[in-house]
């Protein structure tokens, strides 16, 4: 049979006029895409220039005089190289007044998403997809507690949140019309500031800090899954270590680091044997009855992604302080060193800047949105600040009847307290919340809307009415140790570590933050509610958190890990970070005297792993005797064998062992946790893995792999295909794929934004287990050292710079400083200033 063409099917190929009709159209056709090409190139042109202009528009006066309304007298701010201002006032409302300005001047667009942000008012400027964080937000009441924490206040630093929030509303007010380019971009002014926004901001940065019910959630779940297993609870242990061998507390004995570990003991599978582990339960509800095995999975990692936590293994926000006494350094003065390890934003979370005005002198880093001195010095005391992990919160399954009730702890039965909440969505219809609450606090139940679950409320100090304090007005202005731990003894979150150096030569450390006593013991898990037996009594006193003064050691170092010591009267958390990064500043400090400054900056970018060189040794170990390993995997074990253990950009050997561990954790967990294998987070996981793999338990072996020779080999060789891994392996250089790219906020909505104000992927050494702490969204946010030999040489620098305008000369200037590991001097005294002044802005009433 003859094939017919479709072209032969048609009877007007015979007419003559059907080409040209065709080149007719044809030409149409390429007419009117060039001229939507063009018409896009054009509106790209010229909404470049656009931005461009508004960008400049908005780039803040940093000469000359200005005239702001609500100040009493003159105030001058200084500009050094960096562009960190040095504000000086007659009086103290004034130099508040002036912060509040200046910092808007750099960081209005950034001051106003934080408070957004807390606030649950995302949507409103961005659009429906952010309707579920600012439900999450309103569930949790952010809002409400900045009210009250506010209205807590004592009168004086009412006054001076509100000193602040003059300041910054006297910013907007003149420049209204040049605002950041954000702000123009999504077609919106700010509102007015207000000594509440300040509180919002804090709580922001508390529930950054503090938060960990999520991973009590999680844990529920991967109990419930595990407890159909003979050996569940101690699987669960084993996943979920509190505290190591190798942790070494600041207030605990000191012990020589220095030295090789020899016989170095297992941390124990029993808990009943082991005095670092507090009774976590081994059923459902911390030891009552395990009823969340039939609710529905919720999916922590979208729950974590809404709430604009990390997701990712080793994303647990730290940080590293230490002090050292005079006894070990070359100027026979201590030495202070800080980098607090947080998300890396742009602009930087950090904002630096040098307050004077009488009685009062501090400079460090600010929280743009809150008045005062993080972290920093004064002309007598410096102090710095790490994480605790102190346990603040509880999960309570509650009891509801169905009318508006909930079985309250003594029994009885009480009506829920509602809120009603509406976030205003742009471009949308308004959504309403209704938010419900107990006793403990709020149901989280709206979180999940799509999921089954029994009702889980959250107990959180946060919500305790009776509890406010914010000293750091007074730990800025505090002259000695008795007159700064004082202050301190006012904190109630987040909890922290904090270090302290004065220039009389003292050092110290002390826990701060209120911590429930339970009487039950910590609990990892959901709790039930409705029989009392595991309510709040009370918080640890403040003497009763970890403490040292003048240790005769002369060293005191902090990275979130343990710092309780087997002697210690309270628990803190279960939740302890892994020991690494503080047993390697221990170990690099010790032994050693003419400590300089330099040597604090070398700490803070050391780069070496000793367990991901231990690690890695067992991953070689295991090639060589796994019962089949090809040439290239040969080769990975000869790398992973003569591997020093730092983590550089340019090293194969760290791509291998980074790649493996990550590879491992589904081989071992998928086999008992399914689907939950990829919820499970720990603070503490690199420990865990690390006990797994060098005990080489017989449970987490899946059965079909012989030995775990040969389960180590499949990781290192499922490690190299995810990574894609070159065919020669010597060419697989670490900072080729663990990069961090800093993007602009809007970059999701904006991506062209990233040409203007993002890094671009940057390679990045160190790890999750290196000083240098970096995951993909984390790292040092910013870096101090303290000299008291030379307070004008001490060093702090922050990510990128102090401007959030693309188009200023100090948006990006410290990036060199902070990617390189250098840093520089920030002048405080009158002479130091004045050298390095580069810009002076006069503020006249």
């Amino acid at each position: 049979m003859a094939r017919i063409s479709a072209f032969e099917s048609s009877p007007l190929e015979d007419s003559p006029v059907t080409p040209r009709r065709r080149r007719r159209w044809l030409r149409i056709v390429l007419v009117t895409l060039a001229v939507l090409v063009l018409l896009v190139l054009v509106l790209g042109v010229a909404g470049v220039m656009w931005l461009r202009s508004a960008a400049k528009a908005a780039l803040p006066q940093l000469d000359g005089d200005v005239r702001v309304a609500g100040l009493s007298a003159p105030v001058t701010v200084r500009r050094d190289a960096r562009g960190v201002p040095h504000i000086e006032a007659a009086t103290q409302d004034d130099l508040f007044f002036a912060q509040g300005y200046v910092v808007a001047q750099d960081r209005l667009w950034q001051m106003d998403m934080y408070r957004r942000n807390a606030n649950g008012e995302l949507a409103e400027v961005l659009g429906s997809g952010l309707v579920a964080h600012d439900r999450a937000q309103r569930v949790l009441g952010f809002r409400k507690v900045a009210e009250r924490m506010y209205a807590g206040l004592d009168a004086q630093d009412r006054r001076w949140l509100d000193d602040y929030a003059k300041g910054v509303n006297a910013f907007i007010a003149q420049h209204g019309d040049d605002l950041p380019a954000e702000f123009r971009l999504l077609m919106y002014k700010p509102k007015p500031w207000s000594g509440v926004d300040s509180m919002s901001v804090g709580t922001m940065m508390i529930d950054m800090l503090d938060a960990h019910w999520d991973t009590k959630l999680v844990r529920e779940q991967i109990a419930a899954k595990l407890g159909s297993l003979p050996n569940g609870p101690q699987l669960e242990a084993q996943l979920y270590p509190v505290g190591s061998w190798r942790d070494h507390p600041p207030t605990g004995e000191m012990i020589d680091l220095t030295q090789p570990e020899v016989n170095t003991p297992p941390v124990t599978d029993d808990e009943d044997e082991d005095n670092t582990t507090a009774k976590a339960g081994t059923e459902g509800h911390g030891g009552q009855r395990g009823r969340g095995a039939r609710d529905e999975r919720v999916d922590v990692g979208a729950l974590r992604g809404m709430l604009g936590l990390p997701d990712c293994s080793g994303c647990v926000s730290g940080s590293n302080n230490w002090v050292v006494s005079g006894t070990h350094t070359a100027s026979g003065k201590p030495l202070l060193a800080n980098d607090m390890h947080l998300v890396l934003t742009e602009p930087n979370i950090w904002y630096m800047a040098d307050l004077k005005a009488p009685g009062y002198h501090a400079a460090g880093v600010a929280l743009p949105g809150l008045p005062w001195i993080v972290a920093g010095h004064n002309e007598h005391v410096a102090w710095g600040f790490t994480a605790l992990m102190g346990d603040v919160q509880d999960l309570y399954h509650e009891r509801l009847d169905g009318k508006g009730n909930y079985q309250a702890a003594d029994g009885t039965w009480k009506p829920l307290g509602v809120d009603h909440e509406t976030i205003h969505v742009r471009g949308g219809k308004d959504v309403t919340v209704d938010v419900q609450s107990t006793g403990h606090g709020p149901l989280l139940n709206p979180l999940w809307p799509k999921v089954q679950r029994e009702p889980v409320a959250l107990k959180w100090t946060l919500y305790d009415a009776s509890l406010n304090g914010l000293p750091l007005y007074a730990m800025n202005s505090a002259q000695n140790w008795s007159e700064f731990s004082t202050a301190l003894g006012q904190w109630c979150w987040p909890t922290q570590n904090l270090v302290y150096a004065d220039d009389q030569g003292h050092v110290a450390y002390h826990a701060v933050g209120r911590i429930p006593m339970r009487p039950a013991g910590l609990q990892g898990k959901p709790i039930a509610a409705g029989d009392g037996g595991h309510e709040w009594n009370g918080y640890i006193p403040f003497e009763g958190l970890p403490n040292a003064f003048d240790p005769p050691s002369g060293f005191l170092a902090t990275a979130n890990s343990r710092v309780t010591s087997e002697k210690s009267s309270y628990l803190l958390t279960l939740e302890w970070i892994d020991p690494y990064r503080a047993q390697r500043i221990y170990k690099s400090l010790q032994g050693r005297d003419k400590l300089t400054p330099k040597d604090m900056i070398a700490v803070q970018t050391d780069i070496y792993s000793e367990v991901d060189q231990e690690l890695a040794h067992r991953f070689a170990y295991a090639i060589d005797h796994a019962s089949k390993a090809d040439d290239r995997l040969k080769k990975a074990a000869d790398l992973m064998r003569s591997w020093d253990g730092k983590l550089t950009t340019d090293s194969a050997a760290a791509s291998l062992v980074d790649q493996a561990k990550h590879a491992l954790w589904p081989l071992i967990l998928d086999p008992k946790l399914g689907e939950l294998a990829a919820d499970y987070r720990w603070a503490e996981e690199n420990f865990a893995q690390e006990e797994i793999i060098m005990h080489g338990s017989g449970e987490w072996l899946p059965k079909e792999y012989k030995s775990w020779d040969d389960l180590l080999t499949e990781a290192v060789r499922r490690g190299m295909a995810k990574g894609k891994a070159p065919s020669d392996v010597t060419k697989w250089t670490y900072g080729s794929w663990h990069t961090m790219d800093i993007e602009h906020p809007l970059a999701g909505m904006l991506p062209f934004l990233n040409g203007f104000a993002g890094t671009g992927p940057q390679p990045m050494s160190g790890d999750p287990t290196t000083v240098k702490q970096i995951g993909r969204t984390l790292g040092p946010s910013q870096r101090f050292t303290m000299d008291w030999s030379n307070v004008d040489g001490s060093t702090e620098n922050i990510v990128l710079g102090e401007s959030s305008n693309p188009y200023s000369a100090h948006f990006r200037d410290q990036w060199n400083d902070w990617y390189n590991g250098t840093t520089f001097a920030l002048p405080f005294s009158e002479a130091a200033v004045a050298g390095n002044t580069r810009h002076t802005l006069r503020l006249n009433p």
